[in-house]
């Protein structure tokens, strides 16, 4: 299972991020989105994105300009897929549309494809009734900034072989990152299991008046060698996506999830993070 050619499909924050850094290590990218502005509008963030890095003296004009004509933005779903050794499912996390995807898979890209999700939410196996072959099926879960985080997860299913295992691994390593194999699926994987636990805690503490926020952010990182504490972190990410997530799980469970009525102050605030400029930390 030797990868050469690779399909995201999906063209928002993850989806341009894992496309652009596959295309910087030489591999062909094709990438597809159903719609068509995000797909422009990603074409206008790579061409940002280079430029920058060019400016910064971190990439030479030719080896951005090697970038851009190795990634390319296929609207038509079944033309970006044909070709494919690799395809990474990068779409929001619906789960009817990432059905949607995969069974279009199954019909467009080559039967000796490995088929991915990048979902933290989503286990593979979710998808095995939509393919034929649940052997080359697997999650491969890239950490946000996908572009600098090193950390990718391959996490098997039940019939996940170890060929699809190695080539991922190797596709891993090729593009820049160290990968991790989790051997059985269960719910958010590695990292961001022991993650939830720290930041559980962190927003217990938080709201229960035992602390501030920055004193939560400052304990982390300067007590525990953390990069950036959980509050810092959630302004990253957003805390509209990140208040949204909760607010399903409670929906589910009818439990609030630690973290909720924080979480959702600052939500109906309008305060999601970097992103608007401000959230638990101002940025303007």
């Amino acid at each position: 299972m030797k990868i050469k050619k690779v399909c995201v499909v999906g063209s928002g924050m993850m989806g341009r991020q894992i496309a652009l850094n596959t295309a910087k290590y030489g591999y062909e990218v094709n990438v597809t989105d159903s719609n068509a502005a995000v797909l422009e509008d990603m074409g206008r963030w790579a061409e940002d994105y280079l430029a920058g890095r060019v400016a910064k003296g971190r990439m030479t004009a030719e080896e951005a300009q090697g970038v851009k004509d190795r990634l390319h933005r296929i609207g038509d779903f079944a033309e970006s897929v044909k070709d494919a050794d690799l395809v990474i499912e990068a779409a929001f996390e619906d789960e009817g549309v990432k059905h949607g995807i995969f069974k279009e898979l199954n019909k467009f890209a080559p039967k000796t494809a490995i088929l991915t999700t990048n979902s933290s939410a989503m286990v593979s196996s979710t998808f095995s009734p939509d393919i034929e072959d649940s052997s080359r099926l697997a999650n491969l879960h890239y950490f946000n900034p996908a572009l600098v985080m090193e950390l990718v997860e391959i996490v098997r299913n039940p019939e996940t072989s170890d060929e699809t295992v190695a080539a991922l691994q190797e596709f891993a390593r090729t593009t820049g990152k160290m990968p991790v194999v989790v051997q059985k699926e269960l719910e958010k994987f590695i990292a961001n299991r022991i993650i939830t636990a720290i930041q559980n805690e962190a927003f217990w503490l938080v709201e229960n008046g035992y602390c501030t926020v920055e004193d939560v952010d400052i304990a982390c990182e300067k007590g525990c060698g953390h990069k950036m504490g959980p509050f810092r972190t959630k302004d990253l990410t957003g805390i509209d996506r990140n208040f949204l997530m909760m607010q399903a799980q409670y929906d589910k469970t009818g439990v609030k999830p630690s973290g909720y009525d924080l979480f959702k102050k600052y939500y109906e605030a309008g305060r999601y993070g970097r992103k608007t400029g401000h959230g638990f930390y101002d940025y303007e």
